[in-house]
């Protein structure tokens, strides 16, 4: 758990905060958390766009440890952002605790930082998206995730909270 936590439940709930600091470089990972698979987007180093990366189908505590820890490492991350599927009021769900507790347990696990980000409608988005491409259920179902990811990721990027530094002014 980061000491941001109090902050998180903030976001998580529609409420504002002060954003917190983080490196100007260094990725930021979406994570579409799922018992089964769990979806993953990632940002440039810079911070500013969110691809698709992978779906991870997950395979037990050692296997997936192996897992977050090498991506975590390799692609140099700066921060985790795990979605929080909330009712539509903004009451966090069951899947809630347990994305919180994943989340958790990915910090632990990664040494990186962790926020959560309201997730609601991502799902639905991607699938809408997929849909309008023609694909199959099938290729749908193999995309879904990651693109969901990657709907919460782009949006917490776009909504500036993890910018907090100032650039200073042009004359600097």
């Amino acid at each position: 758990m980061t000491s941001n936590d109090s902050q998180h439940d903030a976001a998580a709930n529609g409420q504002s905060h002060p954003p917190r600091s983080l490196p100007r470089r260094g990725r930021v990972v979406g994570i579409d958390y799922g018992t089964v698979r769990v979806g993953i987007a990632l940002s440039d180093p810079e911070q500013s766009i969110a691809s698709p990366y992978e779906n991870y189908t997950r395979r037990g505590k050692v296997q997936d440890t192996k897992y977050f820890s090498q991506l975590a490492q390799e692609e140099r991350v700066a921060l985790f952002v795990v979605g929080l599927p909330v009712h539509l009021d903004g009451r966090e769900s069951e899947k809630s605790i347990e994305a919180r507790e994943f989340g958790r347990w990915l910090g632990e696990t990664t040494g990186v930082d962790i926020e959560f980000y309201d997730e609601r409608f991502t799902t639905a988005e991607a699938e809408q998206a997929l849909m309008a491409a023609e694909m199959t259920k099938k290729r749908r179902k193999k995309r879904r995730d990651m693109l969901a990811a990657q709907i919460m990721l782009t949006a917490y990027l776009e909504s500036g909270r993890h910018k907090t530094d100032d650039p200073g002014a042009i004359d600097d």
